[in-house]
């Protein structure tokens, strides 16, 4: 039997509904659900007593199951003579005070101010099918009844998709007419979470307009999202606004409604939001492993990171992630990130919160009681203490935050929200400015205080562990000063640096502190990242140690261009980020291996001068190698080595950072030369491997004493 109609205009006639409801009888027909789907926001919205106009009421049971949980005072309208004739028959002598009319509800016959709501059921939806000028006129008269039979403080609830025009106009009408906007989504039953077809794939709304009496002059206009069914409503700033947060809330459901009904979408992330707030709360990523053999208990699991670790690759990565949800052993993993500057009780309390939610991303297939597991790694949520945030006008906004490490100690981070999984510097933190003692030591100042001072932050200049360099390539690139010409002498002998790139500056200090003969520049673009450095990083300037505020190509082309008044550097260093998100790791922009760039930088080096580099590595034949980046993909090396080759003895060292395995340095002269080929010193040179999960190779050749000390530092 076919009762959809030919043309989605036919749903404004009265002839193609008085067919329907013929060919159809007796059976009910439910627009956007049941009553027992639709109840949470009706009760929420209707009070018992309340009197009610239902307008095209068709023969849905709502009324009638409305009226048996105790709402008595029920007014039923329909266009269709056919449905309101079958709606009195069956309801006549079972709910007596319930009353049918067919009635045009776009002139409608009862007086003004007659009832205190109007609940319309995927009537307007049925009504404005598209928006030609007469169904816009009609709508209008519709519309405009409706808010003329409502009492003030009364409300319009219209159960809706909330199609873009739809949405539109009944948010126009109302807001023109002063009334409040409220948009409340519709919750799902968890049967139809995991329906692998379900009804619709777009979510089902409730419009709630609640009509004010005018105020001559008055410009307020009240827009409300209340995107769960016991949630609190986000009052927000626009109409625009507002049909941003539905559409995103539609995208959400058909990327769940995708989920369901296949795996291998590729790469799927989204935020979930605070519901008081609107701000984003928790990262999930969906990750599919279609190669796992099905069993009854390994369909869907969920894992938390911990904070402060959501920036290391097996857990910020895509490869990483794939590798985790390998391992795991699961058909999909869903990862979850926990947002800085939102307040985490507990494992437990974070598992409570996101049950019902993730179940929406749960695979097809899946059975509807399956327990489904959450994973962690150290049974606990971590600990993150953001401890600074601004904006820089170069690097935008940006944070400041104390993370526990896997052997409880505490580290500092430099973390760009625009790459928010980089961390851009870090540094360990003392063992006696542990999260513990630095609450103690708040609450002690408190106490010490008048109650209306500032609370200031920590000193951290007291609180880095200078000694310890954190990043890999800084180790690997300190390892590198064992290629110049006389390693064992390094601690006796001067040495002139120029570092570009400051961030935290750790780099430029573990120069400073364990050379005590080296004079080092540091050029730095972001005025802003000299002041963190200072005020969280523990750094300083000496009279060995100058900061420069200056974009460094710009810097060394003035250096390059000074004649024989030009410095001539031991070693150059290169710490510059690309900021470019899509790499997901730190590297220099290309113009650092452009060939009048690196002219400029062998005319300020010495002799027999080093450039240290480090870059991403994306190993070759990898299908994630963006072959179009130059600095992607290992030919570049051997590019822009060739290029430092016009000078004779200028040397190029590229510390490339390999996810997984080693991270390790080459050194380039003519070609990228292998360890083989590296001078007699070099060869002779201790090799240092560290087995952790970012293992890394280095090669020094430094004298007992430093290497000791470096060893103290626990490298």
């Amino acid at each position: 039997m076919n009762l959809l109609p030919k043309s989605s205009k036919e749903f404004g006639s009265v002839d193609y509904w008085e067919k329907f409801f013929q060919q159809r009888g007796k059976k009910a027909f439910e627009w956007y659900g049941t009553y027992l789907e639709l109840c949470g926001v009706l009760h929420k919205y209707i009070k018992p007593r309340e009197k009610v106009l239902v307008i095209g009421c068709g023969n849905s049971e709502l009324s009638e199951q409305l009226y048996d949980v105790g709402y008595r005072d029920i007014v039923n309208i329909d266009i269709s003579e056919v449905v309101i004739k079958q709606m009195k028959e069956c309801n006549a002598t079972r709910r007596p005070q319930m009353s049918f009319l067919k009635m045009d509800m776009t002139q409608m016959e009862f007086p003004d101010a007659s009832f205190q709501v109007v609940l319309d059921k995927g009537t307007l939806d049925a009504v404005l099918t598209d928006e030609e000028e007469k169904t816009l006129q009609q709508v209008d008269r519709m519309l405009a009844e409706v808010g003329r039979v409502l009492q003030v403080g009364g409300r319009y609830l219209c159960i809706s998709l909330a199609q873009a025009h739809v949405l539109k106009k009944a948010v126009g009408h109302f807001s023109r007419e002063g009334w409040m906007v409220r948009v409340h989504q519709v919750a799902n039953s968890q049967d139809q979470v995991l329906e692998a077809e379900p009804q619709f794939s777009l979510p089902v709304f409730a419009f709630i307009m609640t009509k004010f009496r005018p105020v001559p002059g008055s410009a307020l206009q009240i827009f409300e999202l209340c995107a769960q069914e016991q949630g609190k409503p986000v009052r927000l700033e626009s109409a625009e606004r507002l049909a941003e947060a539905v559409r995103e809330r539609q995208q959400y459901a058909w990327l769940c409604s995708q989920l369901r009904r296949k795996a291998k979408l590729g790469s799927v992330s989204l935020d979930l939001c605070d519901g008081d707030t609107g701000e984003p709360r928790y990262t999930l990523h969906v990750v599919d492993s279609p190669t796992v053999k099905p069993s009854r208990d390994n369909h869907f699991a969920i894992f938390i990171i911990p904070q402060g670790r959501e920036t290391e690759w097996l857990f910020g990565m895509d490869e990483g992630r794939k590798q985790l949800a390998a391992s795991a052993g699961f058909r999909r993993l869903i990862t979850v990130a926990l947002h800085r500057g939102q307040q985490y009780e507990s494992m437990d309390h974070i598992q409570a919160e996101l049950s019902a939610r993730v179940m929406e991303l749960a695979p097809a297939g899946m059975p509807a009681q399956q327990q489904v597991p959450f994973l962690s790694v150290g049974g606990d949520i971590g600990v993150r203490t953001v401890q600074h945030q601004d904006c820089s006008a170069l690097s935008g906004n940006y944070v400041i935050e104390d993370v526990q490490g896997d052997d409880k100690r505490y580290f500092r981070r430099l973390i760009f929200l625009s790459n928010r999984n980089v961390v851009q510097s870090e540094a360990r933190l003392l063992k006696d400015v542990s999260y513990k003692a630095q609450k103690k030591r708040k609450k002690d100042r408190k106490k010490q205080r008048p109650a209306d001072a500032e609370d200031l932050p920590a000193a951290p200049g007291q609180s880095i562990d200078k000694s310890y360099l954190c990043c890999e390539h800084h180790k690997a690139m300190i390892a590198g000063l064992a290629l110049l010409r006389n390693p064992e002498l390094l601690l006796e002998m001067p040495l002139a640096l120029l570092v570009v790139g400051l961030g935290g500056g750790s780099l430029p200090l573990f120069v400073h502190d364990h050379f005590p003969k080296s004079c080092i520049d540091a050029v730095e673009i972001d005025p802003s990242m000299l002041e963190v450095a200072t005020q969280w990083f523990g750094f300083s300037q000496s009279d060995r140690m100058k900061v420069h505020i200056a974009d460094g190509l710009d810097y060394i082309a003035s250096l390059a261009g000074g004649g024989e008044a030009r410095p001539c550097y031991d070693v150059i260093m290169f710490d510059v980020d690309s900021k470019d998100p899509t790499l997901g790791m730190s590297c220099p922009p290309p113009a650092f291996v452009e060939q009048s760039f690196l002219q400029n930088v062998k005319s300020i080096l010495t002799p027999e001068g080093w450039i240290l580099a480090h870059c991403n590595l994306c190993l070759p034949g990898s299908r994630d190698s963006p072959a179009s980046d130059p600095l992607a993909a290992p030919a570049s090396a051997s590019l822009a080595a060739g290029i430092t080759g016009v000078h004779h003895h200028a040397q190029l060292i590229f510390i490339f950072l390999v996810e997984p395995g080693f991270h390790h340095f080459g050194q380039a002269g003519l070609k990228l030369m292998t360890l083989s080929d590296l001078p007699a010193s070099a060869s002779q040179s201790d090799m240092i491997i560290d087995m952790s999960h970012r293992a890394w190779l280095g090669i020094t050749s430094f004298s007992k004493q430093f290497f000791g000390r470096l060893r103290r530092g626990e490298w």
